[in-house]
């Protein structure tokens, strides 16, 4: 494959990805505490490439490296459910699944039937004890800032809010999920955010600007595709030029 064909098939699967990518950032722009994925690109050399003859010049070809998650902080927005809680600042709330302790800034929680804090999927919210934060689901709940459950004024259990020593480490796990080896990287409790009840946190993902980066993606799709038929057209004249040589 001649190095403009191979350059420009290499630019379009790199922006086939970006596509998948800022497709699941646009559908999960109302989604409460997603983080959008970001692309990283650089350039990828083959080992033959790199030993080309001298004053030849090797083909670089465009790829995404690797994709990171975009921790910013996403804006807090009222919601009057005295169950909606909101992270201002760096941290994620802690839950238990089947298949081990997950993380979440999505705090769109509920009661179940024994009165324990959770998820929309049913995960147990887990408290500064580890235990899930059980109430009595016949009084009113007042959390505080830090995480303190109240009842009636009296302390009942404090909702655990955890953070990493290097979130990139976190990998996605569906539905607003985080997971990640605690045992290699465990969590650090401690006051890194303030919980603000009655609030939700928004997705991070902006529609206009997702909505400016797709046009510029399928821009530069279409001019791949431009290259991709120049560079078939190029190959074409040439085995036809070669053809008539040898007549």
């Amino acid at each position: 494959m001649d190095p403009l064909t191979s350059a420009a098939a290499s630019g379009i699967r790199a922006r086939l990805e970006s596509l998948d990518m800022l497709a699941n950032n646009i559908a999960n722009a109302s989604a409460p505490g997603f983080k959008a994925d970001r692309e990283f690109y650089g350039l990828y050399l083959t080992a033959e490439a790199a030993d080309s003859p001298f004053g030849t010049s090797p083909t670089a070809l465009p790829v995404i490296e690797r994709q990171w998650t975009d921790f910013t902080q996403g804006s807090l927005t009222p919601t009057g459910n005295p169950l909606d809680l909101a992270l201002n600042g760096q941290g994620f709330f802690a839950a238990q699944s089947p298949n081990g302790p997950v993380f979440t800034r999505d705090g769109s929680f509920r009661l179940s039937l024994k009165g324990e804090i959770e998820t929309q999927d049913g995960h147990k919210i887990q408290g500064q004890d580890g235990k899930p934060v059980l109430v009595d689901n016949t009084r009113p709940v007042e959390i505080g800032s830090d995480g303190t459950v109240r009842q009636d004024g009296q302390d009942v259990a404090q909702i655990a809010v955890v953070n990493f020593p290097d979130p990139a480490a976190l990998s996605k796990r569906g539905n607003n999920y985080f997971r990640t080896d605690i045992s290699t990287m465990p969590p650090i409790s401690g006051p890194q955010a303030e919980i603000h009840q009655g609030k939700l946190e928004a997705a991070n993902s902006q529609p206009a600007e997702s909505a400016v980066r797709l046009v510029n993606i399928l821009r530069q799709f279409e001019t791949l595709q431009k290259a991709l038929a120049i560079g078939a057209d190029m190959n074409r004249r040439a085995v036809e030029e070669v053809a008539r040589v040898a007549q």
